[in-house]
């Protein structure tokens, strides 16, 4: 699956970092891009027959530096260029040449250039008409993609810009294998390659496949284990389960968490709350908190079940929204405390944002809500404290075409 090395050539990794062999020695590693020297032979070895015009190696290898003479400093760099690659093995020749402005790598040293055969590979595949050989072409070039083009030099900005082009390549070749094995119903082929592209290219959705693949292969106590696993990571990375991005990905996720057949008993028993909550109100994240509402909303004219909303908001002395500081996340976890310990079991609450809680309130009055508002005080104001909690209620049927979610 991957370039094949040959030992009369120059071969270059570029994918996911920096390194170039030839006749089996490594004559280069690391991120080049920490010297001139270097980064003029990423250039020259990179843009190969189509050269290096003199105005992008004066940008790159000077960058904003105001230089007195720019032909005497490049000048200077190719011959410590030229004289670094004779020592390093390499078989003797010019190495660099130069026509009108343009600046070249040498024809007598061939390269295989790892990123290039990726392209050439993709272009080849794209023209394929054979749908099956197609998605073999897609996904053995998958494979050759080792990471982010130069990775660890993309503050340089025509690294970066092929670095986002060469990420948008790979992702076109998995899209089109992955439609061709999804359509094949080829779930281990989905399952390798995902995992794969999972390892090489990590929070971009592809954890997505692999549920996909490991529910099509009906491995579900796996597919579970993975939802958990991916989930925990999502969050660990982005901060929280309030973050769009996160929601969205366990949205995705969640869209391919199947369960073998079971009884009704056993399904009944995971589904149900086995955690000791001391009869305290159902803490939860927000997009549960939200899909309960949903559900309640729907429900509740049927039932004829008084339900209210209650927003509580942690405001300063003079009365305002306290937005940020670690005086708020202090305050922000003992209201926390304060709405969970002063509420019914049955009674549902979340995090809304910074220093406000929502409390979801089953089966009671308006008199009932300023009761817990009086109990929730009582736990959260200390002393002589001058911060406090601005309460806000509405009926779930009272503002219908206000949004309570964003």
């Amino acid at each position: 699956m991957m370039v094949t090395e040959d030992n009369n050539k120059l071969f270059v990794r570029n994918f996911g970092g920096f390194s170039a062999k030839y006749g089996g020695a490594e004559i280069a590693k690391g991120t080049q891009g920490e010297s001139q020297v270097g980064m003029l032979l990423l250039l020259l070895i990179h843009f190969g027959k189509e050269g290096v015009p003199r105005s992008l190696l004066k940008t790159t290898l000077f960058e904003d530096r105001d230089i007195e003479d720019v032909s005497h400093a490049i000048r200077n760099i190719l011959y410590n260029a030229r004289k670094q690659l004779r020592a390093s093995g390499l078989p003797e020749a010019s190495f660099i040449k130069q026509k009108k402005g343009v600046y070249y790598w040498t024809d007598e040293v061939e390269v295989i250039d790892e990123a290039r055969v990726f392209e050439e590979v993709y272009e080849a595949a794209l023209a394929e008409e054979d749908p099956e050989k197609q998605c073999d072409m897609m996904t053995e070039n998958c494979y050759r993609y080792s990471g982010r083009f130069l990775q660890g030099m993309d503050s340089v900005v025509w690294i970066y810009q092929e670095s986002e082009r060469y990420r948008d390549m790979f992702h076109e070749c998995m899209e089109i294998a992955l439609d061709y094995y999804r359509e094949k119903h080829m779930f281990k082929n989905m399952y390798d390659l995902g995992t794969y592209a999972v390892s090489v290219d990590p929070f971009s959705e592809w954890e997505v496949v692999v549920m996909e693949a490991l529910t099509g292969l009906g491995r579900y106590a796996e597919a579970e284990r993975y939802y958990d696993d991916t989930v925990d990571l999502y969050i660990k990375e982005y901060g929280n389960r309030q973050n769009d991005y996160v929601k969205d990905i366990i949205r995705k996720l969640g869209e391919h968490l199947f369960y073998q057949h079971e009884s009704i008993d056993v399904i009944q028993d995971k589904l149900r709350d086995n955690e000791d909550h001391e009869g305290r109100g159902y803490y939860c994240s927000l997009p549960v908190f939200q899909e309960l509402y949903r559900t309640v909303e729907r429900t509740m004219e049927r039932s004829g079940e008084k339900i209210f909303l209650m927003l509580c908001t942690i405001i300063d002395s003079k009365g305002n929204p306290m937005r940020e500081g670690s005086r708020l996340d202090e305050l922000s976890e003992r209201l926390k405390r304060a709405i969970t310990e002063s509420v019914r079991y049955t009674d549902t609450v979340t995090k809304y944002g910074q220093g406000q809680y929502l409390v979801l309130l089953i089966n009671t009055t308006r008199e009932n809500c300023s009761v817990v508002e009086k109990r929730i005080n009582s736990k959260f104001i200390i002393g002589r404290q001058r911060t406090g909690i601005e309460f806000s209620v509405n009926g779930l049927l009272e503002n219908r075409d206000i949004p309570v979610f964003g």
